[in-house]
């Protein structure tokens, strides 16, 4: 009887022992981790004081193993988180397919922009001889300024502020204005060039183009008011730009090209543009016999 019992409590501890280590070794990995812990603090914030927070990490109070508790499935954990991964899968999937549709959609919609701006014929050389357009008379050529023209253009009035491009812009619209057409296109060209990020660079080439057009030039105003829409398609002029972009090729003589450049509108601005500008658009069209 008494060799049973110091059998049952030699068995008693050898079940023991390893709990007993295993608690040890993790009390060791932890007082380890605080001291490495405290290292690192005293070099990053060396000469701390008391006021420093003691690490958060602390040595887990391991409960006593209660007799008779069943463990977890590990079968069915591992199952859990596969499953929960492969709706993750199904999700990203889901919305990685949404987005390519919608980028398939953007770049099908500016494809077919650019092929219809592309289709717009826009003529490379100016004809040798124009017909002037009714209302809109050619001014004179700069080396031919009367008198009385030197005392109009002089009394224009430069602007001179802390902003030298809205200054250059504005004095060219001024020109523009005043029908000094060649004029307005030396100044305004040169707004364009020397300024080319700014702000109202869109109006700065639309009124380039309309001088361009006022000045008997349909066809090098037809590049710059293409070139306008094409290098700001949301800039503030780029509907007007596109509307006397037809009105220019119209006057050149390329009734498809302007009926292009009125369907591009239509296209691109119908839904936003002004009740008036619309109402311009239709005109061009009738002019231009567009079906």
């Amino acid at each position: 009887m008494r060799k049973f019992l110091i059998l049952s409590l030699l068995l008693a501890g050898g079940g023991a022992a390893p709990l007993a280590a295993q608690d040890s070794s993790v009390t060791g990995r932890v007082t380890k981790l605080e001291k490495e812990m405290k290292a690192v603090q005293r070099k990053v914030f060396p000469g701390g004081t008391a006021q420093f927070a003691e690490p958060d990490i602390r040595a887990p109070v391991i409960p006593p193993p209660v007799i008779g508790d069943p463990a977890s499935n590990p079968v069915a954990d591992l199952s859990e988180r596969v499953s929960a991964l492969e709706s993750q899968v199904r999700e990203l999937t889901g919305q990685s397919e949404q987005n390519a549709f919608k980028l398939r959609q953007i770049e099908d919609a500016q494809t077919r922009l650019d092929a219809r701006l592309k289709a717009i014929e826009i003529p490379q050389v100016q004809p040798p001889a124009m017909v002037e357009a009714p209302g809109v008379g050619a001014a004179p050529t700069p080396g031919a300024t009367s008198d009385t023209r030197k005392t109009e253009l002089a009394a224009i009035q430069k602007p001179k502020t802390a902003d030298p491009a809205d200054d250059s812009y504005t004095y060219g619209y001024r020109l523009w204005a005043a029908k000094f057409y060649p004029e307005a296109q030396t100044q305004l060209r040169q707004t364009v060039e020397k300024y080319p990020k700014y702000k109202k660079i869109s109006s700065a080439r639309f009124w380039l183009g309309r001088a361009l057009l006022e000045d008997g030039k349909p066809a090098a105003a037809a590049k710059e008011l293409a070139a306008n829409y094409d290098l700001s398609p949301q800039g503030e002029r780029a509907p007007d730009s596109v509307y006397y972009l037809g009105i220019a090729l119209t006057r050149y003589g390329s009734q498809a090209g302007a009926c292009k450049a009125f369907a591009t509108f239509n296209d691109v601005y119908g839904a936003t543009a002004t009740p008036t500008l619309k109402a311009s658009v239709a005109k061009g069209r009738a002019d231009a016999k567009c079906k």
